[in-house]
């Protein structure tokens, strides 16, 4: 019989052997994540020098000693490809990137980053339902294991919704860019660069396009309008690239002016053009290339055939190759032109030189096809190499394991035969335990989703109005809104189009989601119709014609809009049930008609008003969350005091004015929660 020293002595060997081990194994699985890190670190700097064979063979070289995963080495592999304009290979290594196991949250973000490069380049290429193959999925995992950062999730979605207006999916569409937006807004929100906002420029321009593309005019207007206000937001950030906005600012005019002529306001798109020739970028060969979209929409084909006399210059610059892409996106275009200008030797000459471009075109192509194929049939071949040298460390590893098990599975039947009783007890305990934690965890995990989602809508809320205001002389505009829960129904906004400033202010009955909801289908409509210069009666009475259908809810809106030109100071203005502005320096409300709120009774016309002129005279528009604000004992804050702080109290602009009604009613509720959202704007034309 075993003496019971001895076995425990043995017992004790065992157990600090399978510590050592253990510790070991954390040692090198942390040991592993640090080389990995190093060897991105190194992979990226390669690729910043625009050295893309070496970050090949290097991608290659740490793949192969196992210091990065196949995925990683994929996705690294399948950028290098793209920055040498293969793109053949790159989505090649990119979709073999996407068949690897996702084995650690280092392969996770290599996953998602691969599936925004992808999803992005099938959708430039026109593959919307490919695009929309990679991205879906993606977006998927990540809220499945609630890995992924605002950007993945915003580029991803923007993709996503790009792809669903190309297919004839609006609705789907709408929903997947109010959710990117949403996700943008958290980027910049939580970044102190300026990144978070260039990134949203481009996925606008992207969404702009898409809209341009499916000859959604009218719905391009208004993601053009966010593009410059994120341009102007990305101008104001320290880190911003100066030559960044001039050239996004001619291209937002040049889509304008497309959306503008599709919209058949040839003279408003004329304005946009002439906007476009303000900037820098439009006397750029790329620049002149660009204006062509608007000169061929309004079939000015003189002016696009003599745009294309710096095409030449532009495929230089570019370093565009004779493709039979380039061909079709440039050389027909540009016979077009001349053609239907009537030069048709111009157009002869262009014509000869594609026939001279397509031969080299086809055989370029043949060339970079072979070339591509052996460069893939190399890549299997170094594969292969990998996955034998993996193979051998793996026998390697797995021998001094199984060695390793041996003698931890002696301990532990030792082990068990002495504590099988107290094990039992201990499993049962721990049973009880685990279903405590599980309850728990699953309640915190359903709060904290909660919680997120109401975060998430608060930010797209508070991303739907204002927080730029315009920066001109003899205006002074400032607004902001408080919900009192989470989300809110109130709404505030301006347009400026000229000389032609129209603002608005309004509150959706109820509080919470539903009427946040209502707000965002309010707050769409007024740009939509102040886009298409609508007098405010005439936008009420359309708005109110949209809210009213299928509004099985009875949802409503109390709103006040008014127009002023801001040379002459002449204000028109329509109220549709809402409270009435307060005019300073009098000190008084507003008399307005008693218009019915809107979204409640359909085929009502409003009636609108006019004041000759409001210069001088400031106007403050307002929520009834400032004068129906409560304290604890539920007495009012009264039109009556309101009233009198504005009269009584000097204010030096509309920001101030805001702010310090803000104050008053804070000090007011003394503690009190809000019962109601609390919107303010304030309008002086000096």
């Amino acid at each position: 019989m075993i003496d019971r020293k001895l076995v425990r002595l043995i017992g004790g060997l065992l157990a600090l052997t399978c510590v050592i081990m253990i510790s070991s194994c954390g040692q090198t699985r942390t040991a592993r994540k640090l080389r990995a890190s190093k060897a991105d670190s190194l992979i990226f700097d390669i690729g910043t020098h625009k050295d893309y064979d070496r970050m090949i063979a290097v991608t290659d070289s740490f793949e192969k000693v196992g210091d990065i995963s196949p995925l990683n080495a994929d996705r690294w592999r399948g950028a290098a490809y793209y920055h040498k304009g293969q793109y053949q290979k790159s989505e090649e290594c990119y979709h073999s990137a996407l068949e690897h196991e996702i084995k650690d949250d280092n392969d996770h973000v290599s996953y998602i980053k691969v599936a925004r490069r992808l999803s992005e380049l099938l959708l430039v290429r026109g593959d919307f339902e490919g695009s929309m193959r990679i991205a879906v999925p993606a977006v998927k995992k990540m809220q499945e294991r609630g890995f992924g950062s605002d950007i993945d999730y915003a580029i991803l979605l923007n993709n996503i919704g790009c792809c669903q207006i190309n297919l004839g999916r609006d609705e789907e569409a709408k929903e997947s860019f109010l959710i990117a937006r949403g996700h943008y807004a958290n980027r910049w929100q939580t970044d102190t660069t300026g990144r978070g906002f260039q990134e949203a420029v481009i996925g606008t321009v992207y969404t702009s396009m898409a809209y341009i593309n499916t000859r959604r005019y009218a719905e391009s207007i208004y993601w053009i309008d966010r593009t410059e206000m994120l341009l102007n937001k990305y101008r104001e950030k320290h880190d911003a690239r100066l030559e960044y906005f001039d050239e996004y600012q001619g291209r937002i005019e040049i889509m304008r002016a497309v959306a503008l002529q599709g919209l058949g306001k040839p003279a408003e798109a004329a304005e946009a053009y002439r906007a476009f020739w303000e900037t820098e970028y439009s006397k750029t060969p790329r620049g002149h290339i660009n204006a062509n979209d608007y000169l061929v929409a309004a079939e000015r084909y003189a002016e696009a055939a003599y745009n294309y006399r710096y095409l030449d210059k532009m495929i230089e610059e570019v370093g565009l190759k004779p493709s039979l892409d380039n061909i079709q996106l440039y050389m027909l275009p540009k016979y077009h032109a001349n053609a239907e200008s009537g030069r048709l030797d111009s157009a002869r000459v262009v014509g000869a030189k594609i026939l001279d471009l397509l031969d080299s075109a086809i055989v370029a192509h043949k060339n970079s096809t072979t070339a591509e194929l052996a460069t893939i049939y190399d890549t299997n071949g170094k594969k292969s190499e990998i996955a034998r040298q993996q193979a051998d460390m793996a026998r390697q590893r797995l021998i001094a394991g199984a060695v390793a098990m041996v003698l931890i599975l002696t301990f532990f039947v030792i082990y068990t035969l002495h504590k099988r009783k107290s094990t039992h007890k201990l499993a049962a305990a721990h049973q009880k335990l685990q279903e405590a934690y599980d309850k728990l965890e699953e309640t915190t995990a359903a709060k904290e989703r909660i919680e997120s989602e109401l975060r998430i809508a608060r930010d797209i809320q508070q991303s739907m109005v204002p927080s730029v205001f315009p920066n001109r002389e003899g205006l002074d505009l400032f607004g902001a809104m408080k919900p009192a829960k989470a989300v809110g129904g109130d709404l505030f906004g301006y347009l400026l189009e000229g000389d032609s400033l129209y603002f608005c202010l309004g509150d959706v009955s109820g509080k919470g989601i539903p009427a946040s909801l209502f707000m965002a289908q309010a707050n769409r409509l007024f740009r939509t119709f102040a886009t298409q210069q609508m007098m405010p009666a005439e936008i009420l009475t359309r708005m109110n014609a949209a809210l009213t259908e299928d509004n099985e809810q009875g949802m409503f809106v109390t709103m006040f809009i008014g127009l002023v030109d801001l040379k002459t100071g002449h204000l028109d203005f329509c109220n549709a049930g809402h409270n009435p502005p307060v005019i300073l320096p009098e000190g008084k409300f507003v008399d307005v008609l008693p218009n019915a709120p809107i979204g409640l009774w359909p085929g009502l016309e409003y009636e609108g008003e006019s004041i000759e002129s409001i210069k001088g005279c400031p106007l403050f528009l307002y929520s009834d969350g400032l004068n129906e604000a409560e304290n604890k004992a539920q007495e009012q804050f009264g039109d009556d005091h309101l009233l009198d702080l504005l009269s009584n109290t000097k204010f030096q602009n509309a920001r101030q004015a805001v702010e310090v009604m803000e104050d008053e009613v804070e000090k007011f509720r003394d503690g009190a929660e809000p019962n109601d959202d609390l919107t303010m704007l304030g309008i002086s034309i000096k």
